[in-house]
């Protein structure tokens, strides 16, 4: 092997790499209060895109957003310019028990369980986010990922 034609092997392999890790991780920079104390604005997340079957309680997500307040119901059309992404805890993922006493919105929802394709999600900081607690579920097809880390 030539040293040119390694070198466009090298070059394939770190654009291949590159292309995997842009569809598998994203970042993220957070705008608003809605989860502090644990993020704050301005700061950056690093995002790791993730099936919807693998959430679990307690993991903090990115998912699109509301774009307005809005009753529970089908997804809003999301703003012109593409989504507004949205950060907060997974508080119930699909199959575990209604957190009816802690979601108002969710008192008379059918059922014992969240259904398959919903999530509740919870704001940290309750009296600055609009969540499940106004909401009611979230669809799973809102899902962008699991956040990783803050990246400094």
């Amino acid at each position: 092997m030539t040293a040119a034609s390694l070198a466009v092997a090298l070059a394939a392999g770190l654009a291949g790499a590159g292309w995997w890790l842009r569809r598998r991780y994203v970042t993220v920079t957070v705008d608003g209060e809605s989860m502090l104390p644990t993020y704050r604005p301005g700061e950056r997340l690093l995002v790791r895109r993730v099936a919807a079957e693998s959430l679990r309680s307690g993991q903090v997500v990115v998912l699109s957003g509301f774009g307005h307040r809005r009753p529970p119901g089908p997804p809003a059309p999301e703003p012109a310019g593409g989504p507004r992404w949205i950060i907060k805890r997974v508080a119930a993922a699909p199959g575990d028990p209604i957190p009816r006493d802690t979601v108002a919105a969710l008192r008379g929802a059918p059922g014992t369980r969240v259904p398959d394709g919903r999530v509740v999600v919870l704001g940290d900081n309750p009296p600055r986010s609009l969540d499940s607690r106004q909401a009611g579920y979230l669809t799973t097809d809102r899902l962008l990922g699991v956040v990783l880390r803050r990246l400094r």
